[in-house]
């Protein structure tokens, strides 16, 4: 049993990432950096930084690029006293980066449940090559970009071997485990939820996007996108985010890393990533929200293992989509918008990167879709049994999926 990274909820995984060691001298060198920056005041990021201040900044008030990481240096014994010595009780997630631990910051020890802020504590396995490159990564982009729909990174901890990154805690868990976790812990999104945590999520591949110097998520999926206790979405793991390409290029090569079923056509056949590679991956996620069903299932009947594949020629058809919805809504949803939704999706999903939309017009367009009338919002009258072959792929566990290289998420059981 492997946990997900959404920090709360047990998933199934069977694969992991080759075991590879982060050189020791590669470690010492980040950590006399590390260090040099710390005592000088300064950041090493800001001397060669490949971000500036967005060129539209009025669009994201509270968004900015700050000069110098603002992070907090941890030590090892802080972080192990926050988390109880690491005990296996307060693990949240688990997977190939290694493992995600609940803390409580300032805690009082006669304190059973734990006192003071509450954190994540994501702790490196010293075995991961990847892991030690994705470390970094948080660093470089977390520790700098700052956004209402970015989960905040508060700090880190370098210590020997030990790599520690803590960020805030997301008491909603992800959007993957709301719209395919089980049990009485996870309540099915009504609408106007699922339509305020897509237009948060787009809100912050936006700010991403609009950077004078672009970055690309490269990883947008479900199980990425996490929610505070008021259902406000929050991109998460920026192990894989990648600066976008010149202003000459259209895309960046690179090698082919990510999920199944998320990633963009032209950077599984190609390895060329484009900003609308997100755009594609955006669309995913919608289909998901729409439908209750996971991406990629090979559980599902032949034909349709594959989500997209499966559902996108119906998008189109009004008839047809009200079928494929999800049934938890119970017709609780204004089919107006749910149709537009659907064309917008259709958009996102272009084969061609230049012809999908903008994550700015995505935005925009989810945006004035928001907030339907009360009338649109009752039920439908409608037979539950129509969704044949569909129910067969909800209530399944959640997964953790790794992150590179490309895989298929894991059956589920």
């Amino acid at each position: 049993m492997r946990y997900c990274c959404c920090w709360g909820f047990p998933v199934e995984s069977s694969t992991s990432i080759a075991n590879c060691h982060p050189s020791t001298e590669a470690i010492s060198r980040t950590q006399t950096e590390t260090t040099n920056t710390t005592s000088s005041g300064g950041s090493n990021f800001s001397k060669n930084s490949h971000f500036s201040a967005a060129s539209d900044e009025e669009a994201f008030p509270d968004g900015q690029i700050l000069p110098d990481p603002n992070l907090r240096i941890f030590t090892f014994a802080e972080l192990r006293a926050a988390t109880k010595n690491f005990r296996p009780r307060t693990v949240l997630g688990e997977g190939g980066f290694g493992k995600v631990y609940k803390g409580w910051l300032d805690e009082k020890p006669s304190s059973r449940n734990g006192s003071g802020s509450v954190i994540a504590v994501k702790k490196l396995n010293s075995e991961s090559l990847q892991g030690y490159e994705e470390w970094k990564s948080e660093i470089n982009f977390l520790g700098r970009l700052s956004h209402p729909n970015l989960v905040k990174l508060l700090g880190y901890c370098l210590e020997d071997r030990e790599l520690l990154l803590v960020y805030e805690f997301m008491q909603k868990g992800s959007l993957e485990n709301h719209l395919f976790g089980r049990g009485s812990v996870v309540q099915p999104l009504p609408w106007k939820l699922r339509l305020k945590i897509a237009i948060g999520a787009a809100g912050g591949l936006a700010f991403l996007h609009q950077l004078e110097r672009q970055v690309i998520y490269r990883d947008f999926k479900s199980s990425n996108i996490l929610l505070d206790g008021l259902y406000n979405a929050k991109l998460s793991d920026f192990g894989l985010a990648k600066v976008g390409p010149s202003s000459s290029k259209s895309h960046v090569t690179t090698r082919v890393m990510g999920t199944h079923g998320y990633a963009a056509p032209e950077y599984v056949s190609t390895g060329h990533l484009y900003v609308k590679s997100d755009v594609y991956a955006f669309g995913v996620v919608l289909v998901e929200m729409l439908t209750g069903l996971r991406a990629l299932d090979g559980n599902r009947p032949r034909g349709r293992h594959n989500l997209v594949d499966w559902i996108k020629p119906v998008l189109s058809d009004r008839r047809k989509l009200k079928s494929f919805m999800d049934s938890r809504l119970e017709g609780r949803y204004p089919s107006k918008t749910v149709f537009q939704v659907a064309q917008l999706v259709l958009k996102c999903l272009e084969q061609e990167p230049r012809c999908r939309p903008s994550m700015k017009d995505v935005l925009e367009t989810l945006q004035r879709l928001e907030a339907p009338s009360e009338k649109s919002m009752e039920p439908k009258v409608r037979n539950r049994n129509n969704n044949q072959g569909i129910a067969q792929g909800r209530g399944q566990k959640p997964l953790y999926p790794p992150r590179s290289p490309l895989h298929s998420p894991p059956r589920s059981h």
